[in-house]
């Protein structure tokens, strides 16, 4: 792996009881455009296995489409907050809110391209931080 011309490692999934990828795919498209690593575990992703990948995460971005699923996000949200807590973790979608993410203590981004940003923010902030 060449870790020397990588960005930050990002993980990426659509939560539990959603199956809408588009979004997920563009963000993945431009993010590795970008020089990130991106693991992309899919959809329908079960907590449990988002909280193990982000083992070797910079970020966790979330994806949710259907407001039925936003207890989910906010279920990934909370477990990596206590498992993996030097992880920061985006989340994003059509029904997905600032206020929303915010509140569930999430960064968020509303497009693609902020999704890129969002994630190199968090790297950079992380990397001072240090």
């Amino acid at each position: 792996e060449g870790h020397g011309s990588s960005a930050g490692r990002v993980v990426f999934a659509t939560v539990k009881g959603d199956i809408h990828s588009i979004g997920k795919d563009i963000c993945i498209s431009l993010l590795q455009s970008q020089s990130f690593d991106v693991d992309d575990l899919g959809v329908d992703v079960p907590a449990a296995a988002i909280v193990e990948a982000a083992g070797r995460a910079d970020v966790v971005c979330l994806s949710a489409l259907m407001t039925t699923t936003l207890p989910a996000m906010q279920d990934v949200v909370s477990r990596l907050s206590h498992e993996r807590p030097n992880v920061s973790v985006l989340v994003g979608g059509a029904v997905v809110t600032r206020e929303w993410a915010d509140s569930i203590g999430a960064g968020y981004s509303d497009d693609a391209p902020g999704c890129v940003h969002a994630v190199r923010a968090a790297i950079s902030n992380k990397e001072r931080a240090r």
